[in-house]
């Protein structure tokens, strides 16, 4: 497959906008399709043969990494300086949904690479930091990941524990972070640690951990229900101790850069979860071209199209959230609101869509035979990660409140 790294300039919406029908949603560009159809066939090539297999034996898609770094799909919107493509942020979404369409494990591992660990490097980090933990991660061969949550803290960023103590012209990390996506194969992490618990979210700070480090373990890799080929685990600090030029913007920024690269992670994972429920839609609508009852297909029964349609608008309506989002997000507008809506959306879009695609499948939906049992499984987490959907809720009625001049 030819690489498609000149095709990764950075677009903007189209003035002209659903100039043809086949570009569907406002502002999508040729390239944008071109990125969108590539992925596609790149997912269906690549991805879907071995998709079943990755989840049950839970290994590293490590070749299909590669290759989609060499497509330039790895480092999407990374800046050219920094050896990435420069696109825009629904170029990635488009890239993200067809890749997790395929495989939502590879789906999450690019997420959390570019979403969380390269973007913030990207936005808080120096120009040194910039070339040294960013550009050679850039090529597919390095992976990085974000280190927040704890064992007794998820929504609640503020309670941290793990201490960061500055000794001399070193910082000193202690506590133990849960939950992180890509810790087995992960080369650095961006790990987030309380100057002062006393001031709570305003004592935390990010700093820039190599990976393996003196004090630094990783014991083991969760069993998970869903996304198994993506590796997700603790990392525990026990006096690991690195320079103060790690620090990734000003000390107790740690809560800000936090929540800003959560709502840009919140674009990953919404696309994700996309893919997820139009690859469980996919599974239903060709089953029901294949399976007889009543003497007839039952594609033709009024109640397997009811299903159909009700997961198509939920999948529109999702993507629509999705691109709202994107292009606020690359108009640097203020997208807070926007992307928790799509998040929401987007995450029970998927899980009422592998729900519904079993439901359609009967039986064999319940087989792992067939695809549409691990769509339920993957669909769960988006649900959770990158902040719950009852946090999303707040996050929404926070801001509409606001806007009312009630808060």
């Amino acid at each position: 497959m030819q690489s498609l790294r000149h095709a990764f300039c950075l677009v903007r919406p189209s003035p002209n906008l659903m100039r043809q029908r086949k570009l569907h949603f406002y502002g999508m560009t040729e390239t944008h399709r071109m990125i969108q159809e590539t992925c596609r066939d790149f997912a269906e090539k690549e991805l879907k043969p071995i998709a079943a297999d990755i989840d049950q034996t839970e290994i590293y898609p490590k070749e299909q990494i590669k290759k989609l770094a060499d497509l330039g799909i790895f480092s999407m919107m990374t800046p050219t300086e920094y050896g990435g493509t420069g696109s825009d942020t629904l170029s990635y979404a488009l890239a993200l949904e067809e890749i997790s369409r395929g495989c939502a494990s590879t789906g999450v591992i690019m997420s959390v690479h570019n979403s969380l660990y390269i973007s913030g490097v990207l936005k808080f980090g120096t120009e040194e930091q910039k070339r040294k933990w960013v550009t050679p991660f850039s090529t597919g061969d390095r992976l990085g990941c974000f280190a927040l949550t704890e064992p007794g803290v998820g929504s609640d960023a503020g309670g941290l524990s793990t201490s960061a103590r500055v000794n001399g012209d070193s910082i000193v990390l202690n506590g133990t972070k849960a939950w992180i996506t890509n810790v087995a194969e992960a080369e650095a992490t961006l790990v987030f640690a309380t100057n002062d618990r006393s001031k709570k979210h305003r004592g935390l700070s990010a700093y820039l951990v190599p990976i393996p480090t003196a004090g630094l373990d990783r014991p083991k890799k969760e069993r998970k229900l869903g996304i198994r080929a993506s590796s997700t685990g603790p990392i525990i600090f026990e006096d690991v101790v690195i320079p103060e030029e790690n620090l990734l913007g000003k000390q107790g920024e740690g809560f800000k850069i936090a929540m800003t690269l959560l709502d840009g992670g919140r674009i990953g994972i919404a696309a994700q979860a996309v893919g997820i429920g139009q690859a469980a839609l996919d599974t239903a609508v060709e089953y029901s071209a294949k399976r007889e009852c009543f003497n007839q297909p039952i594609h033709k029964l009024q109640a397997i199209q009811l299903k159909i349609a009700d997961m198509e608008m939920r999948l529109n309506a999702a993507r629509l959230l999705i691109y709202q989002a994107c292009f606020m997000r690359d108009s640097g507008l203020r997208f807070s609101k926007e992307v928790s809506q799509a998040k929401v959306m987007a995450s029970e879009a998927a899980t009422f869509c592998a729900h519904q695609a079993i439901q359609i499948l009967g039986g064999m939906g319940f087989s792992c035979e067939m695809p549409a049992e691990r769509h339920y499984r993957d669909a769960r987490i988006t649900e959770l990660y990158a902040g719950t959907s009852e946090i999303q809720r707040l996050i929404i009625a926070g801001h509409v409140l606001k806007e009312h001049g009630v808060l």
